[in-house]
């Protein structure tokens, strides 16, 4: 076919800046005829740094250049839907198949404090009041309206985030990239064991709902520069992922990154704008209470406050990542084991290393050079793809890698969203290395292998969730030297009524962290138990001294006071009781054992 004047003139114009499928779908044409005029207008140099510019050769036209408006983009996203439902649909499948077996858990850990014995839980005043992570409590409200205390009504929405997940990172690396390598980065996804803390715990379900609409706003951006609707909605679902949780706060900056690597920074700013503002607001708010998360972290997790060394902690975080994304073994609740030898350091700081040098490669690559950061020609396809993906991990992780202790080192439900930035570079690799007549077979080999052996380890981690049990047990064997493990543990051997261990693993936290006031708590009650069951009295005088070593470390912890009131009165002082009991109702005026008691002693009862 040939081309007329005009349209021989937009080419020229916008072939540095539009993708081949876009100059095709503007000028209505096919994309061998631009090719065969720019190979006649051209000398075959510049032709061949064209094709190698744009990843044509080899890669065909799906890749993007200069901006985010391919042929997907100009055909709409109802319609990339459309053309990719069977997939969609086998995804969907696919993750929801591997957390199926979780879904009718127990209650466990914080979701016990959250949801059963939460008496706001059903309390429209609650809501209004505006809570932090309204959304996730509004999902708890919606949860409890339908289906009450079944645990499968609070943790279905956190499956269906994922599976929303799952779809709209199939879409976007549809976009960004091509069929082939979206399918195998979005079911590498799908079924990752590290993502089960925030899937099947209820408490983690916010990581895997802010994710979900993160990557829908995302999705939406990409459509937003042409179509205004999209944009507001995306901009909307920005809003709606804080909304689940403070750590979205800091993902303004993707859409940086995405311009740099896709787009053009200094054209787009202004479309970026109100996500930086929207970040910065939600930011000011969320740095208010700091204090109130870091004394909350102190007197509920006994997390010691203080400021970590960041070339220590930020290799460590960022390597420990990488081995449970690559190797998904030690998966746990508490990543307790952080100790290591210089050795050892040494090792996960080249691992860094190479990590960030694979950044900064490929960014170079992306960009060629610093210059071009604000021009719209860009450097080799995979290039921009692997820093956009890569760069996502790392800021998805700024929230968790502050040195000030406002979160744990480590821990999976953090890398929900980051898991997927790596997933996506492995995903590239595969697929390029699919491309070859030779390796094609035994890559698809490889990759159902891999989806097979994830899926197992879902499943079976699925099952360390089940009960309080299954998931004390699974996590003393990864996290021996956690004080909350071993205080929770002897929980588990309570509730089979073995005492004396009970009492052993309670005693053994406290060695692990002296200030630990619910293990002393703990172990008073065992040691009450204990002389109810033997008569023996010095299992009494120890519960009362622990109780009041309780009080000492957390002078709020009501129960302890309540039950130092019962050993009182028990033996007859009256006084004493009383002085626990008014201690109470200090903290809860409203404690109904606590009032019952008060008039049974001012009434002179025994």
């Amino acid at each position: 076919m040939s081309l007329d004047s005009r349209q021989k003139k937009f080419i020229k114009k916008n072939v540095g800046k539009l993708s081949l499928k876009e100059l095709a779908v503007r000028l209505d044409i096919s994309q061998g005829s631009i090719q065969a005029y720019l190979k006649e207008a051209w000398d075959d140099k510049r032709y061949e740094k064209f094709l190698d510019d744009s990843d044509l050769g080899g890669h065909g036209a799906e890749a993007f250049d200069a901006k985010p408006k391919g042929l997907a983009i100009s055909r709409g996203l109802a319609a990339l839907i459309k053309d990719n439902w069977l997939i969609l649909l086998f995804l969907a499948g696919l993750a929801f198949l591997v957390y199926i077996n979780g879904l009718n858990n127990a209650f466990v850990s914080d979701d016990i404090a959250w949801i059963p014995q939460n008496k706001q839980l059903g309390d429209i005043n609650f809501l209004l009041a505006l809570p932090d992570r309204i959304a996730t409590w509004v999902v708890f409200f919606i949860s409890y309206a339908v289906g009450g205390l079944n645990p499968i009504f609070f943790r279905f929405p956190n499956i269906l985030a994922h599976i929303g997940s799952v779809l709209a990172a199939y879409l976007i690396l549809v976009i960004l990239g091509n069929k082939r390598l979206a399918l195998i980065t979005a079911s590498l996804f799908a079924v990752h064991p590290i993502l089960s803390e925030a899937i099947t715990w209820i408490a983690g379900g916010s990581h895997a709902q802010y994710a979900f609409f993160f990557l829908l706003s995302f999705l939406f951006y990409l459509y937003g520069k042409t179509d205004k609707k999209y944009y507001w909605a995306s901009l909307f679902f920005f809003i709606v992922s804080f909304l689940f949780s403070e750590k979205a706060v800091v993902l303004s900056l993707i859409f940086v990154f995405y311009e740099i690597a896709f787009g053009n920074l200094v054209r787009s700013y202004k479309i970026i704008l109100p996500y930086f503002l929207s970040s910065v607001v939600f930011g000011i708010v969320q740095f208010t209470k700091i204090g109130q998360r870091v004394s909350g972290l102190a007197t509920y997790n006994y997390l010691e406050p203080g400021v970590d060394n960041p070339l220590i902690q930020v290799p460590v975080a960022i390597s420990e990542y990488l081995k449970l994304i690559f190797f998904p073994r030690d998966l746990t609740l508490y990543h307790s084991e952080m100790s290591f030898t210089m050795e050892q350091y040494i090792i996960r700081l080249i691992v860094f290393l190479i990590f960030l040098g694979a950044i900064g490669f490929s960014f170079w690559q992306a960009t060629s050079g610093l210059h071009a950061l604000w021009q719209a020609k860009k450097g080799r396809w995979w290039a921009r793809f692997l820093f956009f993906w890569l760069s996502l991990f790392v800021v998805s992780l700024l929230p968790t890698l502050t040195p000030f202790r406002v979160s744990w080192i480590v821990a999976e439900r953090y890398a929900y969203l980051g898991t997927l930035g790596i997933l996506a570079a492995v995903g590239l690799i595969l697929e390029r290395l699919s491309r070859s007549k030779y390796l094609e077979q035994l890559v698809f080999t490889l990759l159902i292998i891999i989806l097979f052996l994830l899926s197992w380890r879902t499943i079976l981690r699925n099952i360390d969730w089940k009960t309080e049990d299954n998931l004390w047990i699974a996590t003393a064997k990864t996290s021996p030297s956690s004080p909350n493990t071993h205080n929770n543990l002897g929980d588990v051997y309570g509730r089979w009524g073995d005492l004396e261990k009970s009492a052993q693993e309670f005693q053994t936290a406290i060695d692990l962290k002296p200030n630990y006031a619910d293990a002393y708590h703990n172990l008073a009650n065992t040691q009450q138990k204990l002389f109810e069951t033997t008569k023996n009295e010095d299992y009494l005088g120890k519960a009362i001294a622990n109780y009041q070593l309780a009080i000492k470390y957390n002078p709020n912890l009501w129960q302890s006071y309540l039950n130092l009131g019962l050993i009182y009165l028990f033996e007859g002082k009256k006084d004493l009781a009383k002085e626990q009991i008014l201690a109470v109702l200090k903290i809860d005026p409203q404690n109904a054992n606590a009032l019952s008691l008060l008039k049974e002693i001012e009434a002179g009862v025994k």
